[in-house]
């Protein structure tokens, strides 16, 4: 039984601004619906904006605060940056920011810029996402507030290293193993983050959502290894309601605010793997997705 955090939490989050990546669907949506009814001012990003628009209204009919959708394919750096320029221009802050879309399993595929589709979305999209966004979540913390970014990562991040020599898997790919390698990369971005905005007033923390049974997981039975997973899960899958509680969790929960760089699953804190507590592997990671993204000073 998954810990239903969210219930017992009756904190409120009126005037805070959220800016949530993958919010038309799944723990994503789920994550929307709760903060909206908390009070915040809530944006999705989404790659399709026609359920993005659906999912904005239904929630804000719901919980009768607005609900903005913004269109953002994370498999674009055109994409992000055109999508981080629209929020830079229309909001003046950022209080809380969920790097929650993702996609696991997929076939070979590459992004608009040439990347594996898994490490190019899961974690370049959102790196450059995250770097371009920040002067407005510093904006929040210069107001007084202690802003937070999230990173929704996975367990499977324990199960292979950075792919260094061949980080887009052009040599050989392997479905599962780019997927771990990508949720790697979510941790070691959300430690290194942590480290550089130390003293900034800003939080950062990844997490483990649970093994979910949303639209994530519609490329698992393409493989061998991907129907063997999908077996020896099944049994543990939760419903995104119960998926969304340790990003909650980590939105919410004020006795973690100066935990930092931590990492947390089922609602509680948690000791990622080793490859993800190398400072050196986070570093390099970083200078790495700079170079890729094209990073310049001004962004």
């Amino acid at each position: 039984m998954a810990p239903m955090y969210s219930p017992k939490c009756h904190k409120k989050l009126n005037g805070k601004v959220v800016v949530l990546t993958g919010g038309n669907t799944g723990i994503g949506k789920e994550t929307a619906r709760d903060l909206s009814k908390r009070g915040a001012r809530v944006i999705i990003l989404c790659r399709d904006t026609n359920k993005g628009d659906a999912a904005a209204e239904e929630i804000t009919h719901e919980t009768h605060f607005v609900v903005k959708c913004v269109k953002l394919d994370l498999a674009s750096l055109r994409s992000v940056r055109e999508c981080a320029e629209n929020i830079l221009e229309t909001e003046d802050k950022i209080d809380y920011l969920i790097n929650n879309a993702g996609v696991m399993m997929c076939p070979y595929w590459k992004t608009e810029d040439g990347f594996d589709m898994q490490f190019g979305t899961n974690h370049l999209g959102h790196f450059l996402l995250t770097e371009m966004l920040l002067p407005l979540v510093k904006k929040s913390a210069a107001g007084g507030f202690r802003p937070r970014i999230v990173l929704v990562s996975s367990m499977a991040h324990e199960s292979f290293g950075m792919n260094w020599n061949d980080i887009n898997f052009e040599k050989s790919y392997n479905s599962l193993k780019a997927y771990c390698q990508s949720k790697l990369a979510n941790v070691l971005h959300a430690k290194e983050l942590a480290e550089r905005l130390d003293g900034s007033g800003i939080s950062v923390y990844s997490l483990h959502p649970g093994v979910i049974k949303t639209e994530l997981t519609r490329h698992t039975n393409e493989t061998w290894y991907g129907k063997m997973f999908y077996f020896f899960t099944n049994a543990f899958y939760l419903t995104p309601v119960e998926g969304c509680q340790t990003t909650l969790y980590c939105i919410l929960e004020d006795s973690i605010v100066d935990h930092s760089g931590r990492y947390y699953s089922g609602c509680q804190e948690k000791t990622p793997s080793s490859n993800a507590l190398k400072e050196a592997d986070q570093k390099r990671l970083r200078d790495i997705s700079s170079k890729l993204v094209c990073l310049t000073p001004k962004d």
